[in-house]
């Protein structure tokens, strides 16, 4: 009867060993599934942030060259207007000179 009481123990630790590494196998297996959910939502996570830089960064880009853009119009308004200037302060000379090479050309 000792032999029975044995196999039946021996019987029992290897039902209860399966068990347990059926347990372990599912734990497992949550764990893996989770896992790949967690880094599914990291990656998604990571996406997002990247496109939101990407957009802040094109909209920083985009305001610099707008500012540059106004810069440069600004600058060429400048010198349009200083060239006018130049351009007006040697007018009366210009005619002055037309005159007296008219005058010269008349007299000689």
């Amino acid at each position: 009867m000792a032999k029975d009481k044995i196999l039946s123990e021996i019987k029992e630790a290897e039902n209860l060993a399966k068990k347990t590494v059926s347990d372990s196998i599912a734990t497992k297996n949550e764990r893996i599934a989770h896992a790949h959910a967690e880094a599914r939502e990291i990656i998604k996570q990571a996406e997002i942030d990247a496109h939101k830089s990407a957009q802040s960064a094109l909209k920083s880009a985009q305001e610099t060259i707008k500012s540059e853009n106004a810069k440069i119009i600004e600058d060429g308004l400048h010198n349009a207007e200083s060239i006018k200037e130049k351009a007006e302060a040697n007018l009366d000379k210009a005619v002055d000179y037309l005159i007296s090479e008219f005058e010269r050309a008349i007299h000689a």
